[in-house]
């Protein structure tokens, strides 16, 4: 019978919303992480008897149809850009984006990915990379006997060095943004990529042109709700068991079909 392939689409579409959930609540304490949510459409209809059909010869016209639906498909798990709560950490080389912008981060390919996680560390040469170990864009080197390092909204970084009292200017961080954030590819470790659905990077200087500001001593946690991700989860749970119920509910039809049939 339809019903059983049709409440089959239904529950495989909610395992899938399960797993979507699981991600979520299990990346609340990622820094930077942006949720998922799963989207769905219906699948094609059998259309028993067609709206506006004609029913007689005097010209009367069917006003509802008999459209028999096949069920559920998932369309695609959007990312949630929207800002996350920072918390300060007091750590030198920590740094937030309060805005639209990403840091953007060079691969050992030599390709370029971007991220919102600004936890960032020196290697043995002084120079700020990511926990992954990859460059921070632009480049910039802290020199080992550097002290009371800075990174001021627009992303100046400045530290003091032995023998001056003014701060001494070591680069610029700057940010890139997307026309569709959305549409950026996730490659694991707080990373994503571009792609044709998010428009070519554009980089500029944070507080212009909408980029958004940098906050030095702070991190962007994840925008996970853990609020919405149960009840979310508590909703799916109950759609796959009433899908479940449907199949079952099929099978004893069936059953009793056959039955019938014996007799």
């Amino acid at each position: 019978m339809r019903a059983l392939h049709t409440a089959a689409t239904g529950m495989m579409a909610q395992e899938l919303n399960v797993q979507v959930i699981s991600n979520n609540i299990a990346n609340m304490r990622t820094t930077g992480y942006k949720r998922q949510r799963a989207e769905f459409q219906d699948l094609l209809y059998e259309h028993v008897r067609r709206i506006g059909t004609q029913t007689s010869d005097q010209g009367n016209i069917l006003p509802v149809g008999v459209d028999l639906g096949s069920g559920v498909k998932t369309v695609g798990t959007p990312r949630i850009m929207t800002q996350g709560t920072l918390l300060a950490t007091g750590r030198d080389l920590d740094v937030a984006i309060r805005g639209e912008g990403f840091f953007k981060i060079q691969m050992p390919d030599g390709t370029y990915a971007y991220t919102r996680d600004g936890s960032f560390e020196m290697d043995d040469q002084g120079r700020l990379v990511t926990a992954g170990g990859n460059l921070v864009q632009p480049g910039i080197t802290i020199p080992n006997n550097a002290s009371s390092i800075t990174v001021n909204s627009q992303g100046q970084v400045s530290a003091t060095v032995p023998g001056n009292t003014t701060p001494q200017v070591l680069g610029t961080l700057t940010l890139t943004r997307f026309v569709n954030k959305a549409g950026l590819q996730p490659v694991g470790d707080n990373l994503f990529t571009e792609t044709v659905a998010s428009g070519a990077p554009q980089d500029g200087q944070a507080t212009v042109d909408g980029l958004g500001d940098i906050q030095q001593r702070n991190l962007e946690q994840s925008n996970v709700e853990s609020v919405t991700e149960i009840s979310d989860l508590i909703a799916a749970q109950r759609a796959y068991e009433m899908n479940a119920k449907v199949i079952t509910a099929t099978d004893q039809m069936l059953q009793t079909g056959t039955n019938m049939l014996r007799s």
